[in-house]
């Protein structure tokens, strides 16, 4: 169905049997994510708080906690969704099939945004930031932070919303320097359209005007992470998806999304920044302190029985997992139609998102070569590396496969056909000196690192060894992630030290492709999500990949034997998210027998 607000979601989730009441009193200080945490951990529904401690207004997450329950929710406008984006990737189809194509034209209309509606509920009443569901999700966290926000924002050349910006950037409620009820924190990452509109409103020497959306229909929040082309207002998208057209009204020189529950307006200052952070944040660490915009509240407003909207991030798979599934499903092949020869990308969710793409291209300029060798490969690897938020990325894996039979969404099957054929002399590129994802600690500085490109195509390289080799063994506590990939801890040597002792016996390591150096090879090897998590997620490529008799012919860098990636813990990265074993505790009581999630997981 197609729902007018948040609280018409929740009642429909329930109705079927997705959500759950929780009535007892709920602490907003690391209990409601707690508790969050270890239901959408054991694949558990929705949860309506109905008694957040501190507030009046009720609380709910886990809302698109599983990508069926995300499906559910878009189920009336999913396929015809699909099938839009579809058209926009072969408008051919539309005009050869018109009437085919009817319904969806019927569908399109709902994206042109409904300005002025007769009814604004989002302006019941006025209310104060310390009204709101003050949560704070992780022990070190720097205060309360929104973390289903809709952020919208206008060019200052070309105001309207129709060209508009509407991100999900988190926003700090509490805590830091920031005078309560005043101001707030902004926090915003490379590649994001608010950095454009608040660029051209500081060139003007003018203050950018902000309105955060809470809750309102979920469409609304899926079109806040949807990632769409540049130019494109993300409310035409909630438009089409939610089957209802995007309400908004201007209050005070400020728009207004009419159908949310809350809206927080403010404006951002030219060049006033201010510390904000730590957050517990999506990659498994915390996001450290640094300055960023600072927004002075003008007003909040609230709905009549308002719902705060809300999720935890944290080491993957979390609840934005299912955000991405979702986009992938609903986009299909739109990314490999916008750069010529490739077939597929996936972002990898075990290990952050950013820090590893691994993609499938085509491999046609050279067909009269007998030898084969990544060309065309090189050319898409600097394409996707170009484009949008894929630039983000620190690891690309890209091969070819005449077969077909390929997949990018099987991960270890992936990595066994490139390692199995990647020439360790050839086939690594690095990128030094640039940009990476702002959650990503590993570089040298907030911001900045290195990528490197593994390019692999052609026959067989290798048999990958399905144990670990008895030399290996020697060297400190070793295990086996995957055939051909060996995690070490505990070793007492310097990586120099180690190249020089395994060089001496590479005629034996033939069929070991990588060696991962980690804090934990157990730990590290126990699944597959792990080894992705400790691998590319604490290796800086430039300054944390070696191998054995690596040399560097016309600045191009190889090695003879295996790889090594160090992905031991440094002293500048940023700390690992561990649960609080007292709020663990604590929150028994809701799952024991007469709590409200007693048998729920």
């Amino acid at each position: 169905m197609n729902y007018a607000s948040l609280e018409a979601c929740l009642i429909d989730l329930e109705k079927h049997g997705h959500l759950v009441r929780v009535k007892e009193e709920v602490d907003p200080f690391l209990e409601m994510a707690a508790i969050h945490l270890r239901v959408h951990e054991a694949g558990g529904p929705a949860l309506l708080f109905e008694n957040v401690k501190g507030t009046k207004y009720r609380a709910a997450s886990n809302i698109f906690g599983t990508l069926d329950r995300s499906k559910f929710i878009f189920r009336k406008t999913f396929h015809a969704v699909q099938q839009l984006i579809q058209l926009k990737n072969n408008p051919v189809e539309a005009i050869k099939h018109p009437i085919k194509n009817f319904n969806n034209g019927l569908a399109a209309l709902k994206a042109l945004p409904l300005k002025n509606p007769f009814n604004k509920p989002v302006l019941y009443e006025e209310i104060k930031i310390t009204d709101l569901p003050l949560i704070q999700h992780w022990k070190n966290d720097g205060g309360a932070f929104v973390t289903l926000p809709q952020v919208y924002s206008e060019d200052v050349d070309k105001p309207g919303i129709m060209n508009a910006n509407l991100g999900m950037y988190r926003i700090q409620l509490t805590g830091n320097n920031y005078e309560l009820n005043e101001e707030v924190g902004l926090h915003y990452q490379l590649h994001r359209g608010i950095g454009v509109h608040q660029t051209k409103a500081n060139k003007k020497g003018l203050p950018l005007k902000v309105s955060c959306f809470a809750g309102g229909p979920p469409s609304h929040t899926l079109a806040a992470v949807m990632p769409l082309p540049e130019g494109i207002s993300e409310a035409t998208f909630a438009g089409v998806l939610g089957g209802r057209r995007f309400r908004y009204c201007y209050k005070d020189g400020y728009c207004v999304s009419t159908d949310a529950d809350f809206v927080i307006t403010g404006e951002v200052l030219p060049n006033d920044n201010k510390p904000e952070g730590p957050f517990g944040d999506h990659l498994g660490y915390y996001s450290l302190q640094h300055d960023f915009p600072v927004m002075k509240i003008h007003k909040v407003y609230a709905k009549k029985n308002a719902i705060w909207p809300f999720t935890v991030v944290g080491r993957p798979p979390q609840e934005d997992t299912s955000f991405g599934a979702l986009i992938h499903e609903l986009a299909g092949n739109a990314i490999p139609q916008e750069i010529p020869g490739l077939k597929e990308v996936n972002a990898v969710d075990a290990a952050g998102v950013h820090p590893l793409l691994i993609a499938i291209g085509s491999e046609r300029y050279t067909p009269y070569n007998q030898t084969k060798q990544p060309a065309e490969l090189l050319t898409i690897a600097n394409h996707v590396l170009g484009t949008g938020q894929l630039s983000l990325a620190k690891f690309l894996f890209i091969t070819a496969d005449e077969t077909n039979q390929l997949t990018t969404h099987h991960i270890q099957q992936y990595f066994e056909f490139v390692l199995e054929r990647i020439d360790w002399k050839r086939d690594v590129h690095f990128y030094t000196n640039t940009t990476i994802d702002t959650l990503d600690y590993s570089g040298t500085s907030l911001n900045s690192g290195s990528k490197v490109v593994f390019a692999a195509y052609g026959k067989k390289q290798r048999e990958l060894c399905r144990e670990v080799p008895s030399l290996i063994k020697e060297l400190g506590n070793a295990a086996l992630c995957m055939p051909g990939v060996v995690a070490i801890s505990n070793f007492k040597f310097q990586i120099s030290n180690l190249q020089e002792q395994l060089s001496s016996v590479i005629s034996q390591l033939s069929s070991v492709a990588m060696i991962v150096l980690c804090d934990d090879a157990n730990f590290t090897a126990a699944t597959l999500n792990n080894f992705l998590w400790v691998s590319f997620t604490r290796c800086n490529p430039s300054h944390d990949i070696y191998g054995v008799d690596e040399f560097i012919e016309n600045k191009h860098w190889g090695c003879k034997g295996p790889l090594i990636i160090d992905a031991s813990i440094k002293p500048h990265h940023a700390p690992v998210l561990e649960k609080d074993a007292a709020t663990e505790k604590k929150i028994d009581r809701l799952f024991e027998k007469g709590g409200s999630l007693y048998g729920v997981i």
